[in-house]
């Protein structure tokens, strides 16, 4: 009797995204939490405040304290800011791999010149990032064309470009991910940290209607309290804003590396084994 052998079917797309989705939330809610863990016990510690009952400041930490229920949250989307940024920094440089783009398509061409399609490939194990996974999986597609009879030179190079095509579809959406969390804060840090100054103000100008005399002391300690807010909200969509462009340019260096290859393949193979 043949022997049956179990096979472990792969996880599909869909259960691929919800475990992503859920590691993406689980790391928002420690943010969050580790927000408000800063707000209340190292911020709301007794030493920021001179009078610890009414919470009156006296420095820094304790007149971000007083800044209101918006801070801990604003400091979530830092810490999250912080996160995301440097997993995509993990992420992306390794896409770049050891070899530069303009080096590794030089030296891999010079492989593909000599028709030595293996040392090309071996190239591409040493560059090791997005540029040469791609220029692999376009080489093994060449190697099996470049043996090929059955099949017109056209039908072999559009083999080989849906074959990089394919392989460029599995790589650039790992180059993109996570890059939407950093858009986001950059705009809605700015936004709550608004929100937190106008809930502020009316807190500072509420306080003088009730006292019945103008108070400038007053009016000057709610106003620096509700603008800490606005301080924390600029300061993490600044951040954002900074490493979502950095990052963008390394992808879009990536990006045109990936074009060269297929195009570098397209031509050399064209060159090599004409019709």
């Amino acid at each position: 009797m043949a022997e049956v052998k179990a096979t472990v079917a792969a996880p599909s797309a869909p259960s691929r995204g919800t475990s992503t989705f859920l590691m993406n939330f689980i790391v928002v809610l420690v943010c969050i939490a580790l927000g408000w863990a800063i707000f209340t016990f190292v911020l709301g510690a007794k030493g920021n405040f001179s009078d610890a009952e009414k919470h009156v400041p006296n420095n820094l930490m304790g007149t971000m304290y007083a800044g209101g229920m918006l801070v801990p949250f604003l400091i979530g989307c830092f810490f999250t800011m912080l996160a995301f940024a440097i997993e995509r920094i993990y992420t992306v440089f390794k896409s770049r791999g050891r070899m530069g783009n303009g080096d590794f398509i030089r030296e891999v061409k010079s492989c593909l010149d000599k028709k030595d399609i293996d040392g090309a490939i071996r190239i591409c194990d040493k560059q090791a990032g997005s540029v040469g996974n791609v220029m692999k999986g376009g080489l093994v597609k060449y190697k099996a064309m470049a043996n090929a009879t059955h099949l017109t030179q056209e039908q072999k190079l559009a083999t080989i470009q849906k074959e990089v095509e394919e392989a460029t579809a599995l790589e650039l959406p790992m180059l993109e991910k996570n890059l939407v969390f950093l858009s986001t804060i950059a705009s809605v840090a700015t936004l709550l940290g608004l929100l937190g100054t106008v809930f502020g103000m009316i807190r500072a100008f509420r306080a003088m209607g009730q006292a019945g005399a103008p108070d400038a002391n007053a009016l000057a300690t709610g106003i620096s309290e509700a603008l800490v807010n606005t301080a924390l909200g600029i300061g993490t969509s600044f951040f954002a804003i900074i490493f979502y462009n950095f990052f963008t340019t390394i992808i879009d260096q990536v990006t045109y590396g990936i074009d060269e290859s297929g195009f570098t393949l397209a031509q050399s193979f064209k060159a090599n084994y004409p019709a």
